[in-house]
């Protein structure tokens, strides 16, 4: 072979390598030879947030503290941190920014983990925070199932699964994703299986012979014939055994999806299928939920997770220490000067203040310290107490419609 990898299978970075800061960008590497070479390490205060996220709506759900700390682990550096699944804030309108993490310390021992810590808060929250939107907008009741890990790297299935579980999804397709979580993986059947069958019928009643009873029996209903006619097969041929429908019908073939779903929904109702779960799939988006949530009973969704908008967090630099004290500094468009974030629950609002000024009467603060000089010094969370959250700040948002503002 011409050309191969000599030292792995396949084009990624090992853990061992992320953990030693090689997946950084070179510049770093030049930062760390001048600074070696001037005989200078000053402590710094570094501030990550973000000015901006892509959507209307200026919230987003953190994801990623974990493995931000995992990286960080051992080094001469003090973290804090809003909780993994905590929602924070943007604003359009002013310089306020809700610096989610805050690392203070010699900045040559961590200056080329910039790279490999922005990665993870940007992937890992742009996945968490997109299906908390599908969540928000569909409602607690409607089942969300995540499909999309066919659509992106395999090594990040995961952290993708992981990012819709925190966030309220209730069916996960991924195998070793789902094993990390703790839970089961879920899914019927692709259209594969069907056209391996003359007759759809010969397949559902296939699946529903050799598969665990506990497995619901979801029938994909536009293999060959239209979704209606399928959908009444498929009520016939499993005869009370049926628990939902699924279509995952082409744009090519969808004209107008939602009097098409309400003809299946329809014809189920007139024989008996009341109980028959109605599942869309396929491109399933923002506009999708909105458009159909009254005549659905939940979404299998897939790229629009996986492939998520990231968010465009930075790392900046906002104090370096010069003979012996902190001194303030920003570069042109930043805020110089520590920050901490305080929120009221009740008055639905955080505030942005000088960490140097007194805390607000009646606000909690959200930066929380998790690494002691290189040490983790608070209990990471299991993944349902960080679902919980979730959940609970979207009834928040939901009730309260919460701001950010900056306190100067």
């Amino acid at each position: 072979m011409k050309y191969d990898l000599k030292d792995r299978k396949f084009w990624l970075a090992s853990e061992d390598e992320i953990k030693n800061g090689l997946a950084t960008d070179f510049y770093f590497l030049n930062v760390e030879k001048a600074m070696d070479g001037e005989k200078i390490n000053p402590r710094v205060t570094a501030e990550i947030y973000t000015r901006h996220l892509p959507y209307q709506d200026q919230w987003g759900v953190l994801s990623g503290v974990y493995e931000v700390l995992k990286l960080l682990e051992g080094l001469p550096v003090s973290v804090w941190s809003f909780d993994e699944g905590e929602v924070f804030f943007t604003s359009k309108n002013d310089i306020a920014y809700e610096p989610v993490m805050r690392i203070e310390g010699p900045y040559r021992y961590f200056a080329r983990f910039e790279t490999a810590l922005l990665g993870f808060l940007c992937s890992m929250s742009g996945v968490s925070t997109k299906a908390a939107r599908l969540r928000y907008l569909a409602g607690d009741e409607k089942i969300l199932l995540s499909f999309g890990t066919r659509r992106t790297h395999p090594v990040l299935a995961p952290m993708i699964e992981r990012g819709a579980y925190i966030s309220g999804f209730d069916g996960f397709s991924n195998v070793i994703g789902a094993n990390l979580i703790g839970t089961k993986a879920s899914g019927t059947m692709p259209h594969s299986f069907i056209l391996l069958f003359d007759d759809p019928r010969d397949a559902w009643l296939a699946f529903d012979r050799h598969i665990e009873k506990d497995v619901p029996r979801i029938a994909l209903v536009d293999t060959y014939y239209d979704e209606k006619t399928e959908s009444i097969m498929a009520l016939e041929t499993l005869d009370g055994r049926l628990a939902g429908i699924r279509l995952d019908t082409p744009g090519s073939r969808k004209g107008d999806w939602r009097k098409i779903v309400e003809e299946v929904k329809w014809e189920l109702y007139q024989r008996g299928g009341r109980n028959v779960k109605i599942i869309i799939s396929g491109g399933i988006d923002e506009e999708d939920i909105i458009k159909m949530n009254d005549i659905v009973d939940g979404y299998g969704i897939g790229t629009s997770v996986s492939d998520a908008p990231t968010v465009d967090f930075n790392m900046k630099i906002v104090e370096v220490e010069k003979d012996g004290k902190m001194i303030k500094k920003a570069k042109r468009g930043d805020i110089s000067g520590k920050k901490e974030v305080y929120r009221s629950y009740e008055k639905g609002e955080d505030i942005i203040q000088s960490a140097y000024s007194e805390p607000p009467e009646g606000y909690e603060p959200l930066l929380k310290k998790y690494i002691d000089n290189g040490k983790i010094v608070r209990q990471f969370e299991d993944l349902p107490e960080i679902r919980k959250r979730v959940s609970d700040r979207l009834k928040w948002i939901r009730e309260k419609n919460p701001r950010a503002r900056l306190i100067y």
